[in-house]
């Protein structure tokens, strides 16, 4: 195994390693050619540029609706276990004329609806990026801040998303 110097976190390949000692040193040697947003690790900056390319991989099964990565398409999949939860087909009382996914309440239907009209009326004060809805921004907008409330177990490091920190403690773990 692998030992990091700065925190003594183990790793069991030298890749993971060297990547993970870019938390402390703060390099980032991956670049965004649309945006010059710099990343860690080349799959950080893979899943980023989806956004500038509308790359959507990952689609539901319930409403066919796509996202650019994994956690937004778990995420998704909340609303149906949310609003569809143990009711029967009969009480399922709202449906998608796009797709025929189907919700209990009429405002998760209108913000569903946005993923087919392409609308996304909530703004980056800052950069001007749009999201289909409120939390969306929200989860974006520590982009521009440094507040970072997801702390590393392992190590230590702290991160803007959970999903980011989910990612890295992978590299812990060994997990793929």
């Amino acid at each position: 195994s692998f030992k990091c110097e700065f925190c003594g976190s183990l790793f069991l390949h030298k890749a993971s390693l060297s990547m993970h000692i870019r938390i402390h040193t703060g390099e980032k040697l991956f670049e965004c050619e649309f945006c010059k947003a710099k990343f860690r690790g080349k799959s950080y900056l893979k899943v980023h540029k989806r956004i500038h390319t509308g790359e959507k991989p990952y689609e539901c099964e319930l409403c066919s609706a796509k996202f650019n990565n994994k956690n937004g398409l778990n995420s998704h999949k909340q609303i149906h276990n949310k609003t569809l939860g143990n009711k029967s087909t009969s009480e399922k009382l709202f449906e998608c004329e796009d797709c025929k996914g189907k919700f209990n309440s009429k405002s998760y239907l209108k913000i569903h609806k946005r993923i087919h009209t392409g609308e996304k009326p909530f703004e980056c004060e800052f950069c001007k990026v749009r999201f289909t809805d409120r939390s969306s921004l929200n989860n974006h907008f520590k982009v521009h801040t440094k507040e970072k409330p997801f702390k590393c177990e392992f190590c230590g490091s702290e991160f803007k998303r959970r999903t980011t920190l989910s990612m890295h403690i992978r590299i812990h773990t060994g997990e793929k």
